[in-house]
């Protein structure tokens, strides 16, 4: 059998780039039309965040560190060309997990009333979460079957079963919202989420479907592969699974246990914050929500720009990990500080983007419910500091520091629950406590686990390049989106004003990278078209 080419560190990150851009699109664009759906809104927002916050938490106890895990074991095996360890491997990790799914699919079924009645202390939600609990069990099982391929450098499997399952997840909730228009905002909210469990079982189907597809070459790569001793019984194999996903998945774990506290805090804190001021319980319980509605509203946006960094980080694992097997240490500095520098490039300019178009992003999307400017703006620093974590993260995961990312996560999250904990409850302060809470979270997290990274694997970082010029871009960036803005918008009016200076912002950003320098040539041209940016940069 001819060799197939393997994709390459680029090709696999604009496969993942892709996918997660148009996840994340879509994804807005469903929030955008039901939030501005009579009898949605803000509080039906709420009401859909706290059912996904407990969900997030269990799915990353059962499924979110398996695609990972599976790729880094798998593409260990793949280098020292013991394919049939790779299989072995697949197949026990889908029998484990699909047990493991199933347990904790049950278990938020069976305890959504208690959570939603005596922890969270918001009864509606209740019918969110048991429709959501099936979907843990059938993205378990994805999950194994996507690591399995990114194990062996293919991301089309996660690639396309992501945008195939959002495409599903976005037209789905928005027929079923409006199949349910007018009703009440608890019933709309669950009517959203049934989207995400049809929507996980038709991403199953089609990663069936793949595997099928792919059964002739598997069988080939499996008799080609030597027959190596290998004495472990499935149980010592599934033990190994489980020891290097469960700390990988500890990361995600803290991260949604810090949300779910989030989530809990903030919603009890306000209601202690307006407690004084507004007696009536339902008056209360709709400014609580609302509140919490706005931001959970901001929490979309903020997330989309961390769409196309999140390539890095996945990549990262297997490539880092392969390069670790080989001892090819060269190699995985060059990725891990190429993948640093690019996060940065990426970040920034969003962050600057969405602080001083706060409001504009706001009345754009959201006409009928466009509140929450300021909770916004005060959000923007996180996207620096996640999309840096990020990145860390995936090397630090691929280099087998599994441990770090939770530890990090961990202690930013206890300065975020006490931050939210002091401010929230505050009537002053109120919501805009979250945003500092989150701040803190970021950067804490971000600072522990770059040090560790820096101590274990020392690569060059010349910081007025990685820092020093994209911060000059993106502040020539933000004054030119600001002056764009602020002329056009009582002229244009605000849909115009506020996409024609994005454009323009996009074009000065562009132009300031390139005239300082922030890429080297040999870093250009590991973008796309490459070869023709480095020559553009010579120029």
């Amino acid at each position: 059998m001819a060799e197939k080419k393997k994709p390459s560190f680029m090709g696999n990150v604009l496969t993942i780039i892709f996918s997660q851009v148009l996840v994340k699109l879509l994804g807005l664009a469903y929030r955008v039309v039901i939030t501005n759906v009579n009898g949605f809104g803000d509080i039906g927002n709420s009401l859909y965040n706290f059912g996904f916050q407990i969900y997030t938490l269990l799915l990353a106890l059962s499924s979110v560190g398996i695609p990972n895990a599976i790729s880094k074991l798998v593409s260990e095996r793949c280098a020292l060309n013991d394919f049939r360890g790779a299989m072995r491997i697949f197949k026990i990790s889908l029998a484990l997990f699909s047990i493991i799914g199933g347990f904790f699919s049950a278990l938020l079924f069976f305890g959504a009333d208690y959570y939603c009645v005596h922890i969270l202390s918001a009864p509606g939600a209740v019918y969110t979460i048991k429709v959501l609990a099936p979907s843990i069990l059938f993205v378990s099982v994805s999950s194994v079957i996507r690591g399995f391929f990114m194990g062996q450098h293919n991301a089309k499997a996660t690639g396309t079963s992501q945008v195939l399952e959002q495409f599903l997840k976005s037209t789905l909730t928005i027929v079923f919202v409006l199949m349910v228009a007018g009703s009440e905002p608890e019933y709309m909210a669950a009517a959203a989420t049934l989207a995400t469990t049809v929507s996980t079982v038709l991403s199953l189907m089609y990663l069936f479907g793949f595997t099928a597809a792919h059964r002739k070459e598997l069988a080939e790569k499996y008799a080609l592969a030597p027959a190596l001793k290998d004495n472990k019984r499935a149980l010592s194999v599934a033990k190994t699974v489980l020891w290097v996903s469960i700390p990988i998945s500890l990361g995600s774990v803290v991260t949604s246990l810090n949300r779910v506290l989030d989530t809990i805090t903030v919603n009890r804190g306000l209601k202690a914050a307006f407690a004084a001021t507004i007696t009536d319980p339902v008056l209360l319980e709709k400014k609580a929500l609302t509140l919490s509605g706005i931001l959970s509203k901001t929490d979309v946006l903020i997330n989309l720009p961390l769409a196309i960094n999140i390539a890095f980080a996945t990549v990262l694992v297997p490539t880092v990990a392969r390069a670790y097997a080989l001892k090819d240490y060269d190699t995985a500095a060059k990725r891990v500080g190429f993948s640093l520098l690019t996060s940065i490039v990426i970040a920034l300019p969003c962050a600057a983007g969405y602080a001083v178009l706060s409001g504009g992003i706001l009345k754009l999307l959201y006409p009928v419910y466009a509140d929450g400017a300021l909770l916004f703006a005060l959000m923007t620093p996180t996207v620096f500091f996640s999309a840096m974590s990020q990145t860390i993260y995936g090397g630090l995961q691929g280099m087998g520091k599994i441990f770090v990312p939770a530890l990090s996560v961990l202690c930013g999250g206890v300065a975020k629950l006490i931050i939210n904990l002091t401010l929230i409850p505050n009537e002053a302060i109120n919501i805009y406590g979250a945003p500092l809470g989150s701040i803190a979270c970021q950067g804490i997290a971000f600072f522990v686990s770059f040090y560790v990274l820096r101590k274990n694997l020392p690569f060059k970082i010349d910081y007025g390049r990685y820092y020093l010029r994209p911060v000059i871009s993106a502040g020539l960036m933000a004054a030119a989106v600001w002056a764009v803005y602020h002329f056009a918008a009582p002229v244009l009016g605000n849909a115009i004003a506020t996409l024609g200076s994005i454009a323009v912002g996009a074009a000065v950003y562009l132009a300031a990278i390139f005239l300082l320098k922030v890429f080297t040539a040999e870093e250009l041209k590991m973008l796309p078209m490459g070869n023709k940016l480095a020559k553009l940069a010579g120029k």
